[in-house]
């Protein structure tokens, strides 16, 4: 006989028939069998007239109950069998105190047992399955609860990376306002050097100017004292002569006495005295800094705005068949001839207008325009879903925020238009658009100048615009260029117009 039927068997002989379990306390009745002293005394109770055996059911009227010293002996040999190494089931393990392999699984206990362990009384009210069923079971459990950790796993990697890449971001716009404070700080002790030099040289002017005239005052007062001192000699003198000598000549010595006396006002200088209160009283230097602030303010929105470039292409099935685009969709100017090009929704037609192919639904961006010497030319944003066929007419209620150069005169396309001053002619203009602040603004490159800013609220998809002009005469003909610039994660757009077709100074 095998070792583990060896086992199996000496098992089966030392478990108590009524729990199933290793005998307790055996105790053998009148028909030779034996069962665990608890189990019999509970069975049997305590007031029944017959006793029955649970196995063979034989009855008696006595209720003997003999220690069965040999099975409880043998019991605990039985405990201490163990099937040899390598004699269990291959992938099986089984169970320490049945030596049966462990097929089932106990829910309530969540552990594996044997067959044995199944009729026993601590399992046989439980709920079992098989063990593979159970396991099928947590593995699937397990599976979806894997799946969701590896999902939250590939967020928690996503936000991570986001937040790398936020950081870098806030970074970078650190670092831009640490320059352009010290820029701005450094610009500021140029200007404010420069204005105490200019200020200090024209008191210093003035110093000068009091100088000489005091110098001018000192050297004629001086000759008239010298002359006054001379005439005070020659009269005392005069006066010690004998009658008749004092009295030769006398008439013209007190003649140039009495006009030698003549009464001086007391020395003035008005006009250098009104020069001083005027220099006191002008705010020059106010108006000299709060001009400056103003124009490193301007500078300042534009340095930021270029911490936001974006690279901006022209989108070609929105252009106009009077356009004609480069190759690498950069320029765009007006054409001598229309073009034979499909009819589809996105295009202008007929204002000379595109846009650019990027959509900005968040965020803030920033692009150039190269618009050089142009007599005519609209820049700005507008919404994807302005109107685009026949008359377009420029203005934040119809979608469009944008300036244009139209008649020698530059205007944000207001209602009504602004006319806006310009120092220095744009040869480029930038364009930066703040979505959730709800701003388009424009800036002269050229002199670093704000030119204009929008406010709105948006909602829905933006996109750039652009309108080189009409060419009449070939007198425009120059395209608009899109400038390179370093360029930022984010997005874009603008406004569109048709100088040639207008019946108001904001319509196309």
């Amino acid at each position: 006989m095998a070792a583990r039927d060896v086992a199996g068997s000496f098992q089966e002989e030392v478990t108590c028939p009524v729990c199933l379990e290793y005998f307790t306390e055996p105790v053998s009745i009148e028909c030779g069998h034996s069962f665990c002293r608890a189990c019999i005394s509970q069975c049997w109770g305590e007031s029944e007239p017959n006793f029955s055996c649970p196995q063979c059911r034989e009855t008696t009227r006595q209720r003997n109950l003999r220690p069965n010293w040999q099975l409880g002996n043998l019991v605990e040999l039985v405990k201490g069998l163990r099937v040899p190494a390598g004699l269990e089931p291959e992938g099986q393990r089984v169970c320490e105190r049945h030596q049966e392999a462990l097929k089932l699984f106990c829910q309530e206990d969540q552990s594996p047992i044997c067959v044995i362990c199944r009729e026993s009384q601590a399992h046989r009210t439980h709920t079992v399955v098989p063990v593979e069923e159970a396991a099928q079971e947590y593995r699937e459990q397990l599976l979806s609860r894997l799946q969701r950790l590896r999902e939250q796993r590939e967020e928690l990697v996503g936000l991570k990376s986001a937040w790398a890449e936020e950081s870098e971001r806030l970074r970078r716009q650190t670092a831009v306002e640490r320059q352009l404070v010290a820029w701005e700080c450094q610009r500021l002790r140029r200007f404010l050097a420069e204005q105490e030099r200019l200020l200090l040289a024209r008191l210093g002017e003035l110093a000068r100017e009091i100088g000489q005239r005091e110098e001018e005052n000192a050297t004629r007062l001086g000759e008239e004292i010298s002359q006054l001192s001379a005439l005070i000699t020659e009269l005392e003198g005069t006066c010690q002569q004998p009658a008749l000598e004092l009295l030769q000549g006398v008439r013209s010595s007190v003649s140039r006495a009495e006009k030698a006396t003549s009464p001086r006002p007391a020395p003035k200088c008005p006009e250098l005295e009104q020069r001083i209160r005027d220099f006191a009283g002008e705010p020059r230097l106010q108006e000299a800094v709060t001009g400056f602030l103003e124009s490193l303010a301007a500078e300042r929105g534009l340095g930021r705005a270029r911490g936001f470039a974006v690279d901006v292409t022209l989108d070609p099935d929105t252009a106009s068949p009077r356009l004609v685009l480069s190759e690498d969709r950069k320029r765009v100017r007006c054409g001598d001839t229309r073009q034979d090009l499909s009819r589809n929704a996105e295009r202008f037609d007929p204002c000379p207008c595109v846009l650019g192919a990027e959509r900005l639904t968040g965020g803030r961006c920033y692009w150039e325009v190269e618009v050089g010497d142009k007599t005519e030319w609209d820049l700005g944003v507008c919404r994807g879903s302005v109107r685009r066929k026949g008359k377009v007419r420029l203005s934040p209620d119809d979608g469009y925020w944008a300036v244009w150069l139209k008649d020698g005169g530059y205007k944000a396309l207001t209602c009504p238009p602004t006319p806006l001053p310009v120092s220095a002619r744009p040869g480029r203009v930038g364009v930066f658009l703040d979505y959730e602040a709800g701003e388009v603004s424009f800036y002269n490159v050229t002199d670093r100048s704000h030119l204009f800013t929008f406010t709105r609220t948006f909602s829905g998809p933006l996109h750039p615009y652009f309108c080189p002009g009409t060419n009449p005469g070939g007198t425009n003909a120059a395209p608009l260029t899109i400038c390179p610039l370093p360029a930022q994660p984010q997005g874009i757009p603008v406004p569109g117009s048709d100088p040639a077709a207008q019946t108001d100074p904001s319509q196309h």
